[in-house]
């Protein structure tokens, strides 16, 4: 294939070394944001002990930070769309430096949940413009494949990683290590993103949308609440069918006015592919997989085998380099020769294989009987799956709605981490509370995960276009 062009700077065929170090920046952002997610996990057990936390009220460390970055993504992604991308990825790295400090200070639960709120809101900014900076850096064709399965490939990294240093930071240096953290990383990003994102072009005038936003963020906000007071509360108690259901009524009301709207928050253009569909579906369900298993896996390593934080973050050290190693070098070979479809059937079943083998848990289990094969065949699906739903859902995205395309698609992924987390959590500790092993409680958990990822299967089956020709297939790069 032909790089020739007559001007190959205005034409921009091959990506200039401040295009990589631009794509390097975002892809550090995100990663952080994924590595943020599941830090913590590891540190739970040391968190509730040292802030007095409740059985109830622990994963709100998770749920709280989940909640808000899904929710208001689709704000978020507006607001790149109106103000640019870069300033709101600079904005959304200071609140989310301040987050930290406020989590790695916090005297009280209370305060830490809070912290983690802000966190949550400032991923909501942060996410889409650095997604949509990339989607707009990297036109269709071999160079956005291969920028989205680097960006894939930080983004799972980042949440299986945040577990291997969680574990040492909290070995080390203590449980409020694992938010301070962030801070050196979040200055150097804060001084880089000037310097390598470019100025947005001249935007149309576009209201932000706060009415709806607003809807649409307290709805889905109230259906997460709804789930992770299940437990708790019960399933018939006002406690949680008054949220859920004004939750719903919520959102209902949002797709009403969307409808209506001449100038929806998500434009409709978006929503006409029936493989972008599809892509936005998995993204959901691949999300609540991929935060759960992570949460249920750091959990069961501590609380059941009884390893170290520190052990049990170097036992998910395989995951992590699985998942790197495919997304970023391997998938887009695989998805220039077989195409989207069978690159995501291939990823879904064997991340479906893997929840499957999570099921063996128990309290007489191994890590190398029962957890590490499991682990690799997740995250070798994990490597493969995301990257091709990122390209299913940003391909042929008019540059307008750059900022809205990415916030669907990291909506869809952070709403399922949330709702994931949410609902297996309640359904594991409900088994546990009816007298199962906190193990039996896991694996019904995991049960429910393989049973969603086959539905998976099926909506890649039913919704991505089939494999290109190879002579119309972007060739992947060497």
């Amino acid at each position: 294939m032909s790089n020739a062009s007559p001007n190959p700077r205005k034409a921009a065929v091959r990506p200039p070394p401040s295009q990589n170090l631009a794509l390097i920046v975002v892809c550090a952002a995100q990663f952080v944001l994924q590595l943020d997610f599941s830090v913590v996990n590891v540190a739970l057990p040391s968190i509730k002990g040292g802030l007095g936390f409740s059985d109830s009220d622990l994963q709100w460390i998770v749920t709280g930070y989940a909640l808000t970055f899904g929710a208001l993504l689709l704000f978020g992604g507006r607001a790149g769309d109106l103000f640019g991308q870069r300033k709101m990825l600079l904005l959304g790295l200071i609140v989310f430096g301040v987050g930290s400090v406020g989590g790695g200070l916090a005297p009280t639960p209370e305060t830490l949940i809070a912290a983690r709120f802000v966190q949550g809101a400032a991923g909501a900014l942060v996410s889409p413009a650095a997604l949509s900076s990339l989607t707009l850096l990297f036109p269709d064709g071999p160079g956005r494949i291969r920028a989205l399965g680097i960006w894939q490939g930080a983004t799972a990294a980042g949440g299986t990683a945040g577990i291997v240093l969680g574990g040492l930071l909290v070995e080390v240096l203590g449980w409020r290590s694992v938010f301070i953290i962030n801070v050196p990383i979040v200055i150097t990003l804060v001084v880089l993103v000037p310097r390598v994102i470019p100025r947005p072009a001249p935007r149309q005038s576009v209201s932000l949308h706060v009415g709806p936003s607003l809807l649409v963020t307290v709805g889905i906000a109230l259906v997460i609440y709804a789930l992770s007071s299940l437990e708790q509360y019960g399933p018939v108690s006002v406690n949680t069918l008054a949220p859920f259901i004004t939750g719903l009524v919520l959102v209902a009301g949002f797709i009403a006015i969307q409808v209506r709207s001449r100038d929806p928050l998500i434009a409709r253009a978006l929503l006409r592919s029936r493989q972008r569909r599809g892509a936005l579906g998995v993204m959901l369900i691949t999300g609540a997989v991929l935060a759960a298993y992570v949460y249920f896996v750091s959990l069961y390593l501590q609380t059941v085998l009884g390893l170290s934080p520190l052990l049990t973050g170097l036992s998910l050290l395989p995951a992590t380099l699985t998942i790197v190693v495919l997304s970023s070098f391997i998938a887009r070979r695989v998805i220039a020769r077989t195409g989207l479809k069978s690159s995501a059937l291939i990823g879904a079943l064997l991340v479906a294989g893997g929840q499957s083998w999570f099921v063996s848990l128990s309290t007489a289990g191994s890590y190398l009987l029962n957890v590490l094969p499991a682990l690799l065949l997740t995250a070798a699906g994990i490597g493969l799956l995301l990257p091709a739903v990122s390209i299913a859902a940003t391909a042929d995205v008019a540059s307008n709605v750059q900022g809205a395309a990415a916030s669907l698609l990291t909506t869809s992924q952070q709403v399922g981490a949330a709702l994931g987390v949410a609902a297996l959590a309640t359904i594991a500790a409900s088994r546990t509370s009816a007298g199962a092993s906190a193990s039996g409680g896991y694996s019904t958990a995991f049960l429910v995960s393989a049973i969603a990822t086959v539905i998976v299967v099926v909506i890649v089956a039913a919704t991505f276009t089939k494999p290109e020709p190879a002579s119309s297939t972007p060739a992947a790069h060497p």
